[in-house]
């Protein structure tokens, strides 16, 4: 049944309880000309006559009688749930799924996500940490954060984050036994802390650019790790140097607990984007978080 249909019943209900079309007209806030329209075209619907009518009185032929007893109590139950429904709009609920990289899942998305939980507690987040451009669609996660030039251009983006610039570094103690790097070739020289792409089993290359000139550098080491806290933990060890985004690295820079080098050649890449498919109609849920990251990268 379409919602006009209930809307018709719902006005029968009122005629019948009036008992008079004058009433029934003013308490439902329309005309009586478009009062009796409704009543009749439901009557024509039914093929019934529900109302007897004279110049003075309304009466309830038999199947409006039943109508009103046996249908009216139904209407009521299926108005109140439409407004419990109603209420659910107001009360945001459901499961989202993101991929991020264990840096942004702390950096970026968690403060979007612990607001949005505290005011909508019917909300649940899941959040998958992977180094790798996981495929979003196939592995079923609503959306995911990778820098913006890294995004398929398939795919709405909405930045979330700064521009990422990165850092070469190494303690202070590895820099006491091996001399600073001046030029990104020099690093295949020195004891390099590894990043593995988990998705494609490589080793993340090394970018740089200077003055038009681009540079990838395969670096080598003792250590891999596919975590980016353990990649900084080794170099804060003394046991080599580390390329990662600059925001990472800024508490131990700031510190002294970790030195930059190669700093005029380190590039600067477009920064993270909140990434999900455009055939996606999105949950309100998770527009409530699109808004809320969109805000904190905006700050």
């Amino acid at each position: 049944m379409s919602k006009h249909h209930l809307d018709d019943l719902a006005t029968f209900i009122v005629v019948a309880e009036e008992k008079n079309f004058t009433r029934a007209a003013k308490r439902l806030g329309i005309s009586q000309s478009a009062l009796s329209q409704t009543i009749l075209a439901l009557e024509a619907r039914l093929g019934l006559r529900l109302l007897t009518r004279t110049t003075r009185r309304v009466s309830l032929t038999p199947a409006g009688e039943r109508m009103l007893h046996v249908i009216a109590p139904r209407i009521e139950e299926i108005q109140l749930e439409l407004k419990a429904l109603g209420d659910l709009r107001d009360k945001p609920s459901g499961s989202i799924r993101i991929s991020a990289t264990e840096y942004t899942a702390e950096a970026i998305l968690w403060p979007a996500v612990s607001g949005l939980i505290k005011l909508y507690p019917d909300i649940d987040v899941e959040v998958s940490s992977d180094y790798g451009f996981v495929d979003i669609v196939q592995d079923r996660f609503d959306a995911g954060i990778r820098p913006g030039d890294t995004v398929e251009k398939d795919m709405i983006a909405v930045r979330v984050g700064p521009d990422i610039r990165m850092a070469v570094a190494g303690s202070p103690d590895y820099f006491s036994s091996f001399p600073a790097p001046h030029t990104p070739n020099e690093l295949t020289e020195h004891n390099c802390i590894n990043l593995r792409l988990p998705r494609h089993g490589g080793m993340y290359a090394w970018e740089f650019e200077k003055g038009g000139q681009r540079v990838n550098v395969r670096v080598k080491g003792q250590l891999v790790f596919n975590s980016g806290r353990m990649v900084v933990n080794a170099a804060l060890g003394g046991h080599g140097l580390i390329y990662l985004p600059e925001s990472q690295l800024a508490p131990y820079l700031n510190e002294g607990q970790l030195v930059r080098v190669l700093d005029d050649w380190c590039r600067v890449y477009t920064g993270y984007h909140l990434y999900y498919p455009r055939n996606r109609q999105p949950t309100q849920a998770f527009s409530l978080l699109v808004e809320a990251l969109r805000h904190n990268g905006k700050s």
